[in-house]
């Protein structure tokens, strides 16, 4: 497994450069490093702001399980999704509502066939909620399916 975490990951993070705000690291709770947010006053209403995964070194025709961390906390803040860079437009996952301020997990399957994928795209939508944050952490990935709760 790879540690991508934001605190002592060994992967390489990437802002995009054509997006409307960054994404900014914030101080865990429990004072153990850091994770990534957009705080809910960033941004207008339907701005974009992405976070990319470098991911040069997955094996073709092999399958991997992307592990995450994410909050929506907020009312309205905006929708979280991810997509795979070679499989753009379409979202292989997305979350749009938080039940509550809590830490949840997010898991993604990802397939290689000959052409393989070599990024991860966290890409975050602001909605019209002017509180919260959108957040993830304790990215990881795994070599083959994802396991079952």
């Amino acid at each position: 497994s790879v540690d991508c975490s934001f605190s002592q990951g060994i992967c390489d993070w990437k802002q995009d450069a054509d997006d409307d705000f960054d994404w900014n690291p914030a101080d865990r709770d429990r004072g153990d490093g850091y994770y990534m947010a957009v705080p809910g006053f960033v941004g207008q209403k339907n701005d974009l702001g992405r976070l990319e995964l470098l991911l040069p070194d997955l094996k073709p025709k092999s399958s991997y399980c992307l592990i995450f961390s994410y909050r929506l906390a907020g009312d309205r803040v905006g929708k979280l999704r991810v997509f795979l860079a070679n499989e753009k437009p379409a979202s292989v996952w997305e979350e749009n509502k938080g039940k509550d301020e809590r830490w949840r997990t997010g898991k993604i399957e990802i397939f290689q066939g000959a052409e393989t994928n070599n990024s991860v795209i966290f890409e975050s939508e602001r909605g019209k909620g002017k509180t919260g944050e959108i957040a993830v952490d304790n990215v990881i990935l795994i070599s083959g399916l994802c396991p079952e709760d």
